[in-house]
């Protein structure tokens, strides 16, 4: 895996940020996602958004990258960039995958059509879970979410 956490301080004494690269492969993911949580809780993040929204979001934008973006070839990897600092979490996913129309990915995967389907579940959550959800190109395919510490509305966990 890449590299670790870096400016690594005290809430308040500058962003704490973790860059990291994995190989296309689901079982990275649990570690990615733990050392973003550790990031999190030690620059004092709400408990509710550490132990729910952060892990469960976090996977599912993996989870894409990985399964969707890279398609599973273990030639390619997964990069995530994530900065907390006193204001927000933000995170970006980056795959090497041609990406996709965010905007197009509207479906509500609660709705009795939509039961069935087998995917536009992860985006759902990300986007209910996280304050902000985008997708752009890079060099790769990136997602970028965004976690305010006093969200705009009270979301449950």
């Amino acid at each position: 895996m890449g590299a670790g956490p870096h400016g690594h301080g005290p809430l308040g004494h500058g962003p704490l940020l973790l860059e990291v690269e994995i190989p296309s492969d689901v079982a990275c993911i649990e570690d990615v996602v733990a050392q973003v949580v550790r990031c999190c809780e030690d620059a004092a993040f709400p408990d509710r958004h550490v132990a729910f929204h952060i892990p469960v979001a976090l996977t599912e934008a993996l989870s894409n990258a990985i399964l969707r973006g890279n398609a599973e070839d273990a030639t390619k990897s997964v990069r995530l960039r994530a900065t907390v600092d006193q204001h927000a979490l933000v995170v970006e996913v980056e795959d090497d995958g041609l990406g996709f129309d965010l905007e197009a990915c509207t479906s509500d995967p609660t709705t009795t059509e939509n039961l069935d389907r087998e995917d536009g579940r992860g985006l759902f959550l990300m986007r209910r879970l996280m304050d902000q959800v985008e997708q752009f190109r890079g060099s790769g395919n990136v997602v970028r979410m965004i976690l305010h510490r006093r969200s705009s509305d009270d979301r449950a966990a």
